[in-house]
């Protein structure tokens, strides 16, 4: 993840009331932690694309498709709220 996909991850966090950090987990983007400083989730697999990197890549109708691909694969599990789904749908893929 890079510096500006970064920065709109911690943007999207500030809206939850949550902060993130770079993870240190072998394939996880991010951890996000409560304002207490407890980690809540790991989220975003590394070796895969997340909204911003694909509107940088390969533009914002194919970012919108992929979004819509995301959210029906994980409908189950996103709404649930302080799940790693729910974190990932908020802060990554908002």
């Amino acid at each position: 993840m890079n510096n500006a996909d970064f920065k709109l991850a911690q943007k999207n966090a500030k809206k939850l009331g949550v902060k993130i950090k770079r993870s240190k987990k072998k394939n996880k983007k991010l951890d996000v932690f409560n304002k207490e400083g407890n980690l809540l989730a790991s989220i975003g697999d590394k070796r895969y694309n997340h909204f911003h990197s694909y509107i940088r890549t390969k533009g914002k109708e194919y970012a919108e498709k992929r979004r819509t691909l995301y959210k029906i694969r994980h409908n189950k599990t996103r709404g649930k709220k302080n799940s790693p789904s729910y974190f990932a749908d908020k802060i990554l893929w908002d």
